[in-house]
């Protein structure tokens, strides 16, 4: 497609405040495409501070996108917001979002999670912030957002009197799985049990934690990302591994690593020298991992000496399929249609000259790649504040929503697929 035959793209409401939704792996839609959840701020960016608030709510699109508030938060950030969404194994007018905590008694100091009806506006305070919730709503994943401001900033909590100092690889610290019904929690993983697991040389000095955490659709095997690095300044010196779990905390396995030597680790390196988006086209980057079904899982990463997006089988020997050889190239955010496997939605990071970013299908049957819209990304956000397209499906598969600031603000979009995906 070209630009004049692009599907039509619709902002959802925006007029005096900014909207976003945050991560691409779960839908912003309720189950009947009624509802659109999104948090409203004052501000398109901001250095964020533990006192910068955030509307949670929803765009009712029965009544003319109508903005609902139906709390506040300060527990966010600009990539994942507030790790926001529909509690659809329990109820589909509740939603669950991070928020800040008064608990002196936390596990994690100043954060937990809350569960609130939309209609009833009935909540319930959970004593874990969340990362993921399983599907069938029974369980949630859990990790120290306080850590992740130090490891990885732009998917972390701030707060004042940091930086901190934390333990490079404790035992007491890791994924912990949260029962909704109860708040009762115990630990998965540990860190210093994932040091362990198939353990590498470099992991000795570093930091380490976890990221991308996802469940598969019948919540019955977790998969994540596990990173370390000896310098958390530079991202381009993070290692990784692509690791599945049961969530008894059995079965663990070893799907992919990265691990490579780093040049940058020299004392004269200058981690400012950096651009923005280096990270993400480096070559042994592992990143965006989504499970497809629930025994595959597509990724970003590298492979047997080469980087593709990978369709792994989480299984022992299981096979590894390249996904669009030769057609995806770059890193992106990608999902399989919730109806039609046929349809892989993704996105590119800014073109380094353009600043443009380009939205599109791929089929993998017939390996065809449909453009859906191409959106310019000020080159002035960075990191923490930056603002990627994450788009996300509705819940049959007909439309698609976004975030981006192409119009100099920070909006929601949605784009009609359906005769796309009817082909």
């Amino acid at each position: 497609m070209t630009a004049a035959t692009y599907p039509s793209c619709r902002r959802f409401g925006g007029k005096d405040k900014h909207h976003f939704f945050g991560y691409y792996n779960k839908s912003t839609w309720d189950r009947a495409n009624r509802r659109v959840l999104a948090l409203q701020v004052p501000v398109m960016d901001a250095r964020l501070t533990p006192e910068l608030e955030a509307e949670v709510g929803y765009f009712d699109t029965a009544q003319g996108d109508a903005f609902h508030v139906v709390d506040r938060t300060r527990a966010w950030n600009w990539q994942m917001g507030a790790q926001l969404q529909w509690l659809d194994g329990i109820s589909d007018s509740r939603i669950i979002y991070n928020v800040r905590s008064d608990d002196p008694a936390a596990v994690y100091a100043g954060f937990g999670s809350r569960i609130r009806d939309i209609h009833s506006g009935q909540i319930r305070e959970l004593p874990l912030p969340v990362y993921v919730v399983a599907p069938n709503g029974k369980y949630a994943l859990s990790v120290d957002y306080r850590r992740l401001y130090i490891t990885h900033e732009t998917i972390g909590y701030s707060e004042h009197g940091g930086p901190f100092k934390v333990d490079l690889c404790p035992a007491d610290d890791g994924i912990r799985i949260m029962d909704l019904d109860t708040g009762a929690h115990r630990m998965l993983v540990s860190y210093d049990a994932l040091k362990q697991f198939h353990h590498r040389a470099s992991m000795d000095k570093a930091i380490h934690w976890v990221s991308h955490i996802e469940i598969n659709p019948a919540s019955s095997r977790i998969l994540f990302l596990h990173r370390w690095t000896e310098r958390v300044e530079d991202e381009t010196c993070f290692l990784h591994r692509l690791i599945t779990i049961n969530p008894d905390g059995s079965g663990m396995r070893l799907l992919e690593c990265s691990d490579h030597p780093l040049p940058q680790l020299a004392d004269d390196f200058d981690p400012d020298s950096v651009g923005t988006f280096d990270y993400e086209k480096s070559e042994y980057q592992i990143s965006h991992p989504l499970w497809c079904d629930d025994e595959r899982i597509i990724v970003w990463g590298p492979h047997a000496g080469s980087i593709h997006y990978h369709l792994y089988e989480d299984r022992e020997g299981g096979a590894v399929q390249v996904v669009g050889d030769g057609i995806l190239t770059e890193n992106g955010h990608m999902s399989f249609s919730p109806t039609d496997k046929r349809w892989l939605l993704s996105d590119t990071y800014p073109d380094s000259a353009t600043h443009e970013r380009i939205l599109f299908l791929f089929n993998v049957a017939d390996k065809r790649k449909i453009d859906l819209g191409s959106f310019y990304a000020d080159p002035g956000l960075k990191k923490e504040n930056r603002c990627d397209l994450h788009p996300r499906w509705n819940r049959d598969g007909s439309r698609v929503c976004i975030d981006s600031v192409h119009e100099n603000e920070r909006q929601m979009y949605e784009i009609d697929v359906s005769a796309i995906v009817a082909g």
